[in-house]
C-alpha cells in the first residue's frame, strides 16, 4: 500500500485548515496580478483543494497527481474549467499555462534526476510571461524545531509519529494498528533555497522572491516556517 494513496494519509491529515489554503491562493493571486479565466497548472494537487478553489474564483485549471485515490477524489469536482489528471511530476499535460503551482510541499520525494525532471518539465509547461510558485517547507527551520516523537488519536486510530533528518533528508515515521500493525514513512530531500536555485538555472529559471509563510510575510531563513518562492523565465 502507497502511503499518499491510502485512506489513512488523509485521516492523519484531515486537520489541514481549508481557509488557509483559500486565504494563501488569495495573498498569491493578489501578488501576482494574475487575471480571471488565466490558465493554472497545479502540480501534485492531492485531492484537489487549491485546484478547485482556483476553479471557483475564476481560473481555468488542471490538476495531477500521481495518486489513483487522489484523483478519483479530485475528479468529482470536474466541470468544463476543472480538469484532473493522474500522472507524475515529470510528465507533460501538453499544454501551456499562465501559472505553475507546487504547494504544501509536494517536491523533493524522489531524488536529484527526478528534482531536475521536473523543473525541465514545469519550464517546458510555462508561457513566456507565466510564472512559477513552488511552496516548499524551510528545512532549516524544520530541523531545528523538530518534534522528535508525539501521539495522535484522530477517528479511534492512534498514530505513533517520529521525525529525524540525516542532513540528506528528513523522515517521518508513522506506525499505527487498524486490525494490524502498519508503517509507513516520509521522507523528503533536506533542500535550501540555494538548492532550488542551482536546479532553476539549468533551466533558465529565476527565483524573483521569497515569501516566508502563507500571509506573504518576507522569508526569513531561521524563523520562517515556509520557503515560498515565485520563478519567472530569465530574460536573455
Amino acid at each position: 500500500m502507497d502511503w499518499f494513496d491510502s485512506d489513512y494519509y488523509h485521516i492523519l491529515y484531515k486537520h489541514r485548515d481549508y481557509s488557509e489554503a483559500r486565504n494563501f491562493i488569495d495573498n498569491i493571486i493578489e501578488y501576482l496580478d494574475l487575471k480571471k479565466g488565466s490558465k493554472i497548472l497545479d502540480l501534485a494537487c492531492g485531492i484537489g483543494r487549491h485546484s478547485i478553489y482556483l476553479d471557483e474564483i475564476g481560473f481555468k485549471v488542471v490538476g495531477t497527481d500521481k495518486s489513483p485515490n487522489n484523483i478519483k477524489r479530485a475528479k468529482a469536482n470536474q466541470n468544463q474549467s476543472l480538469s484532473f489528471l493522474q500522472m507524475e511530476m515529470i510528465d507533460n499535460t501538453n499544454h501551456k499555462y499562465d501559472g505553475i503551482f507546487n504547494l504544501f510541499t509536494s517536491f523533493g520525494y524522489v531524488n536529484h534526476d527526478y528534482n531536475l525532471k521536473t523543473i525541465k518539465n514545469i519550464e517546458r509547461q510555462l508561457k513566456d510571461n507565466g510564472t512559477i510558485i513552488i511552496d516548499f517547507m524551510n528545512t532549516l527551520f524544520v530541523k531545528n524545531n523538530l518534534v522528535i516523537e508525539e501521539t495522535k488519536v484522530i477517528d479511534d486510530l492512534s498514530f505513533k509519529i517520529k521525525r529525524r533528518s540525516d542532513g540528506k533528508h528528513i523522515y517521518k515515521e508513522i506506525k499505527f494498528n487498524d486490525k494490524k500493525d502498519y508503517f509507513f514513512q516520509e521522507k523528503v530531500m533536506d533542500l535550501s533555497l540555494n538548492d532550488f536555485e542551482n536546479y532553476l538555472k539549468r533551466y533558465s529559471l529565476k527565483v524573483i522572491k521569497t515569501f516566508g509563510d502563507y500571509n506573504l510575510n518576507e522569508f526569513d531563513i531561521k524563523n520562517s516556517e515556509r520557503l515560498i518562492m515565485v520563478i519567472k523565465k530569465s530574460q536573455p
